[in-house]
């Protein structure tokens, strides 16, 4: 059992990171914007990602960090790269970050379609991910990245590849939350370091 913690625990995927934290057996710190309830081997804690001071008390002890961060509308520039410096400036034993599948490293493996519609939509959200990738990376942790995110349960035959497998395809299939936070722990609790994986529904 390991002291994990959870940043960005209120959203689709880090909620799934802290509830099969738990199910797995960890003791965990779920941080987000806003506390919520606590339990047995869980902590919640309120803290902002621009505070560095509250961030380091929440990330201090926690030999994992999983960062789940996510950007909602309205966030401030630079919101995902705070987060991923937070987690470097923690050193934690382990720490394992969610990416989109086609940004930064990923970006030849996912093809010119995946590309161009990213360069599209999330034109304001690329540097930053790009940025938190970098650092996380810097650091010996890991990035998983993603193609499109859904509800839904773990796929019983979900896994996490080195970019180089994934498979190639027009676009990325849809992969859920669940699923891809089942890849972020694995990662975390022996998977390799330092590396892109690409979370796959099977």
């Amino acid at each position: 059992m390991s002291r994990v913690a959870v940043l960005g625990a209120s959203g689709a995927v880090g909620s799934e990171l802290v509830k099969q934290a738990l199910e797995r057996g960890h003791e965990v710190v779920a941080i987000s914007r806003r506390a919520s309830a606590t339990g047995e081997r869980l902590t919640s804690v309120a803290a902002d990602v621009h505070d560095a001071a509250g961030i380091a008390d929440a990330l201090r002890g926690s030999e994992i960090v999983l960062d789940a961060l996510g950007l909602r509308k309205g966030d401030p520039p630079g919101v995902l790269t705070a987060g991923a410096r937070a987690v470097v400036a923690a050193g934690p034993a382990r720490a394992v970050s969610v990416g989109a599948f086609g940004t930064g490293p990923s970006a030849d493996a996912a093809g010119w379609l995946t590309r161009t519609l990213l360069s599209q939509f999330m034109k304001a959200e690329l540097p930053d991910k790009v940025s938190a990738d970098a650092a996380i990376l810097g650091m010996g942790g890991t990035v998983v990245h993603a193609g499109p995110m859904k509800s839904g349960p773990v796929s019983p035959a979900g896994r996490a590849v080195p970019i180089g497998s994934a498979p190639r395809r027009w676009f990325p299939a849809s992969v859920t939350h669940a699923t891809v936070a089942a890849a972020m722990l694995d990662a975390a609790e022996d998977g390799p370091r330092g590396e892109v994986l690409v979370a796959l529904p099977e």
